[in-house]
């Protein structure tokens, strides 16, 4: 099979290419927003072949996976047809959330694919099938040392997307330990939040360097308030680590109990970093449950499955 995709999520898509058809991905001149290309900090299969939008028209394509609402108007434009087409949504609504029209639906001939139950519940996808893949996980291996007495945070952009991703907490969680906070534009966070540098240094690291450095503090907090099920806290569950999270969205299905500590009361939360950073054999306990709940639910190859299943589906 051969899908048109665009490079819009990373670490999503990695898992993606993983299967077994060949991957069309848009790339241009400036390698934009539309034309991003193959992926530069992650390893992709040469099954994933760049191709330039003036050349889709002449391209086979079976399948098309849609992640931005612009993109339906990319492939009349560029393609001249529409095959048929998968809207992937990788994210929670915004805005008027129990009314919040998702943008694919009634568009003939769509499917809808959410990334969690979630998400599936809270966006109103009116009579547009509508499903759930949930996230697959290439397993970076049970790195977990946690020799630094330090936690784990990783978010982009905490100064911009404030609230949304519990940046106002922070300063909570530094009182209970120090946060080493990885991500991008991640600049100036100390003195935005007002606390000691020491107590929140920021780090913005390759991809290949990154899951070694987690792993090698306490514990992974997850302060996110409203955005869908990051990504970072299953890969922190894989690597082995105890985590920390608020319980909402989909995070109180993702971590079940015994793998972290998930609550809406922060004191609840930030007694749970102290306890991990003053019991290394505890915090490894908890990380190893992590570690095997994230498999067990989250493993590439049922994502694959499931993707397999439904492509099938669509292009009957």
């Amino acid at each position: 099979m051969r899908i048109l995709i665009w490079h819009v999520h990373g670490s999503w898509t990695t898992a993606f290419v993983q299967g077994p058809h060949t991957y069309l991905v848009p790339v241009t001149p400036d390698r934009g927003p539309d034309g991003l290309g193959r992926a530069r900090t992650w390893d992709w299969p040469e099954s994933v072949i760049e191709v330039p939008p003036e050349r889709l028209r002449d391209e086979e394509i079976d399948v098309v996976v849609l992640q931005r609402p612009h993109e339906i108007g990319l492939v009349d434009r560029w393609l001249g047809r529409r095959p048929p087409l998968v809207y992937l949504e990788h994210n929670a609504p915004d805005g008027d959330v129990p009314h919040t029209r998702h943008p694919a639906a009634g568009i003939p001939g769509v499917t809808l694919v959410h990334v969690t139950h979630f998400n599936r519940l809270m966006w109103d996808c009116g009579t547009t099938p509508a499903t759930v893949i949930e996230h697959g996980i290439i397993d970076p291996g049970p790195r977990w040392t946690g020799e630094l007495d330090r936690a784990a945070v990783v978010v982009n952009e905490p100064v911009r997307r404030g609230r949304t991703t519990g940046t106002d907490l922070l300063p909570e969680f530094a009182r209970a330990a120090p946060l080493d906070v990885f991500g991008m534009r991640t600049e100036g966070l100390a003195v935005h939040l007002g606390v000691p540098a020491d107590r929140c240094r920021t780090l913005d690291l390759p991809q290949n360097e990154l899951h070694t450095e987690l792993a090698r503090r306490r514990v992974y907090v997850h302060p996110v308030r409203w955005t869908s099920l990051g990504l970072s806290l299953l890969e922190a569950m894989h690597l082995g680590m105890p985590v920390v999270a608020l319980a909402t969205t989909e995070v109180s299905e993702a971590v079940p109990p015994g793998a972290g500590v998930v609550s809406n009361r922060i004191d609840v939360l930030t007694e749970a970093v102290r306890d991990f950073l003053a019991d290394p054999a505890h915090a490894r306990a908890v990380g190893e449950a992590a570690r095997a709940a994230a498999l067990a639910r989250y493993g590439v190859s049922r994502f694959l499955d499931d993707w397999e299943r439904l492509l099938k589906e669509v292009t009957r």
